[in-house]
């Protein structure tokens, strides 16, 4: 499926987004859309449905068995399980049988997950094929050397530990509440494969040079053999493109382009490319832009996209729906949150504790919304009242260092396994999401969860991306390192800094009113409360009266918080069901 094929295969949105059903308005289709844009092949296999499970408790009984839909975890509903939660002595276990009607011989067979929340063992045919540790990122086997022809079973065991390990979790938690939610387990994100020659592409690098008018591109083969050729159907945006060189495994590529437009919300032009590799072909697509940090007229240091300044108006995003918790219910729902976020006049979206599949990021890149992405949070249990209740209404004095125990203790990041899966995580996370044109700024760490020596760690995260800004520490806990100063403003007045580099205000708002019976239970979370949309209304004009007064000083970027309610949570611009718009 090239390019065109893809964006015809794009749902429609829901354009009148005041009111939005995701059980009559959309109906499932078991996520069937090709996971991987910026990789995309024809030999697609979608592996999403019905795939038999069961949950084996920690004395080795069969505590629960069924049928699971798959991509949705046992704890969701449309999961078909009856959402039943996975606990850490238990392991899930699921299996799935396919049929190969002929097994090619001069073909590799590469099985994909999109994520497996924590730690998946992946057997094929009775024989053990690999592990995965990390809930939120991608991972592949080549399972060619153990397929058959005729019915094959997968078998996928899994251990979810949540908060007793390290590794990262984001916003789940065996005991939700407040900004808390219920935890999740298992497969949440579309099974694939995908058939390849055996000399293939098995995955790039892209970084857009704007002054220069190039596309550097770096090659992973899984050997060197064979011819780079690199075509478009835009005629006129290929200049030409040369071979730079080969080392190891690694094919270095200048595309230079004779004309083209900047990517920016406004305008979120983006380019397609078919790349040929010897027998192996796919599609691709790019987008010409620059993110940094720059000076205004007046000499402020502000962030900047295409080297000049620009204001980031964004809003917190959990990504969490009521049915099926971290894992969007369909393409269209994805769209629909994206486009209801710009017609509120949102040009940037922080994508918080969590990582979404990549259609997610291909539809802000063609929409037009610029992502701030969190490393997912992990770490063993925090203090609470220490890291987050206490710094909100009252500062942390001074930098916070690694040396102290204490603090590490409080952000539960006081062994060296711990620290070992953040790096581990972090890496996995940039990498999969370097090439996306719209993210604009990674935030390593939210208000102290799981943080630890965030100097040495911001040096570690930028060896694997030069080309955008940092935030090192976001919230209150800083430690004089980073692109951006970074504050979580709740409960005092809004205010700029002049700290010699750009002032984001990363959180603020948090207004909560409850809408109805479109409420996930009885109880209410938010920094401040409202009974009437008028109040809430009216609140939320003078807090953006205040915003727009704030940017003319020196504030780079505000994140209002947040998009929709979850769970306990009623501090969205919208209903966790998606049914209404708090806002007129």
């Amino acid at each position: 499926m090239y390019w065109k094929e893809m964006l015809g295969a794009i749902a429609k949105p829901n354009k009148n987004a005041k009111v939005f059903d995701l059980s009559t308005d959309y109906k499932f289709e078991g996520l069937q859309e090709y996971p991987r844009p910026q990789l995309q092949r024809n030999s697609y296999i979608n592996l999403n449905g019905m795939w038999d499970y069961r949950i084996i408790n920690g004395k080795g009984q069969v505590a629960a068995s069924g049928l699971i839909q798959v991509p949705f975890s046992p704890e969701t509903t449309l999961s078909k399980t009856g959402c039943r939660t996975l606990l850490p002595e238990e392991t899930l276990e699921y299996t799935h049988r396919f049929t190969i009607d002929k097994v090619k011989k001069t073909k590799h067979l590469i099985l994909h997950f999109g994520a497996v929340d924590q730690v998946a063992y992946v057997s094929l045919n009775g024989v053990n094929i690999g592990m995965h540790e990390g809930g939120y990122t991608a991972f592949s086997f080549d399972i060619t050397d153990f397929i058959i022809e005729g019915e094959n079973e997968i078998k996928v065991r899994v251990r979810d530990y949540t908060d007793r390990v390290g590794y990262g979790r984001g916003k789940q938690s065996l005991e939700p509440s407040g900004m808390w939610y219920r935890a999740q387990s298992g497969i949440w994100q579309t099974v694939w494969m995908e058939w390849v020659p055996a000399a293939y592409i098995i995955d790039m690098t892209m970084v857009p040079d704007i002054d220069n008018h190039k596309l550097e591109v770096i090659f992973k083969v899984s050997e060197i053999k064979g011819k780079i050729v690199i075509s478009s159907s835009n005629q006129d945006l290929i200049k030409q493109y040369t071979v730079d060189r080969i080392e190891d495994d690694k094919i270095y590529v200048t595309i230079n382009l004779n004309q083209y437009k900047l990517w920016t919300p406004e305008t979120p032009i983006l380019y397609f490319l078919n790349i040929e590799y010897g027998k192996d072909a796919f599609s691709t697509y790019f987008a010409m832009r620059h993110f940094g940090v720059d000076k205004d007229e007046n000499g402020i240091p502000r962030l900047s996209l295409n080297h000049k300044p620009y204001f980031m108006n964004g809003v917190l995003d959990q990504g969490y729906y009521p049915e099926s918790l971290m894992t969007p219910p369909s393409d269209a729902a994805m769209i629909n949150d994206i486009e209801m976020i710009k017609s509120m006049g949102f040009n940037m979206i922080r994508k918080h504790c969590k990582i979404e599949p990549m259609r997610w990021y291909f539809h802000c890149d063609r929409i037009g919304m610029i992502v701030w992405q969190d490393i997912v949070n992990g770490g063993t249990k925090y203090d609470m009242n220490m890291i987050c209740n206490i710094p909100t209404v009252v500062r942390p004095f001074g930098n916070t260092k690694d040396k102290n125990k204490l603090f590490l203790r409080f952000t539960g990041r006081n062994t060296d396994k711990s620290k070992s899966v953040w790096f581990k995580e972090c890496e996995e996370t940039i990498k999969q999401l370097k090439n996306v044109p719209c993210l604009g700024q990674w935030c390593l760490f939210n208000e102290g969860w799981g943080q630890f020596d965030a100097n040495t760690c911001l040096e570690f995260a930028k060896k694997y991306d030069e080309t955008r800004p940092f935030d090192s520490a976001s919230g209150w806990f800083h430690e004089g390192c980073g692109d951006v100063y970074s504050e979580h403003i709740y409960f005092e007045d809004l205010r700029v800094k002049k700290v010699g580099k750009p002032y984001v205000i990363s959180e603020y708002g948090g207004f909560s009113l409850r809408v109805g019976n479109h409420v996930h239970r009885d109880a209410m979370y938010g920094y401040k409360r409202f009974s009437q949309p008028k109040d809430l209304q009216d609140a939320y004009e003078k807090l953006m009266t205040k915003i727009k007064s704030l940017e003319a000083e020196g504030l780079s970027a505000a994140v209002f918080t947040q998009a929709t309610d979850i769970e306990d949570e009623l501090n969205g611009l919208m209903t966790y069901d998606r049914k209404v718009q708090k806002l007129y």
